[in-house]
């Protein structure tokens, strides 16, 4: 992930390299690029669990349309958890008032909180073999553990993300 960070520093326009070389302004800088690397992160896990999420959607109008009606509510309640996550990432606080403003955070507290948003990644993929096998499952005895797991999935995500901003407020300040 640091990667983005990187990314984001290196894209610079010449006056905020000339500005991060003022006495007292880098630190200033490297908080306005630890937001701008937040927001394209974020941005790109709501992304892809939006994405997700219409997958899911599409499986339930399948299983509508084959009036395979019993797992409905099961997975419009996993498609709601998953919207509920879009949504938290989507709205966390950045730029002016991001978590960073407030919290004075160390480079390796910063790499523990962006592998703890590449965790959030790799939910996505959990997610999506689970809503993937879900729609292969349609008329086998298979369905119902499908669906239970997919539900687990997304309940498990939305505590995942709430256990991030704990991450945040957690580290102690310098």
């Amino acid at each position: 992930m640091s990667d983005l960070f990187d990314q984001v520093t290196a894209d610079q326009d010449p006056f905020r390299r000339l500005a991060s070389k003022l006495p007292g302004f880098s630190g200033y800088i490297e908080r306005e690029n630890r937001r701008a690397a937040d927001k394209i992160l974020r941005e790109s896990l709501a992304d892809r669990f939006e994405a997700i999420r219409k997958q899911l959607s599409n499986v339930q109008k399948d299983l509508a349309s084959a009036q395979e009606l019993k797992y409905i509510d099961d997975l419009e309640g996993a498609a709601t958890k998953l919207q509920t996550f879009v949504d938290k990432v989507r709205t966390a606080a950045y730029g002016n008032s991001s978590f960073f403003e407030a919290i004075k955070i160390n480079e390796d507290e910063l790499a523990s909180l962006y592998e703890y948003d590449l965790a959030l990644l790799t939910h996505a993929d959990d997610i999506e073999r689970g809503v993937q096998n879900v729609a292969a499952s349609v008329g086998t005895d298979g369905m119902e553990a499908a669906v239970r797991h997919v539900v687990t999935q997304s309940r498990d995500l939305v505590a995942a993300f709430d256990q991030r901003s704990e991450v945040i407020t957690a580290q102690p300040a310098e």
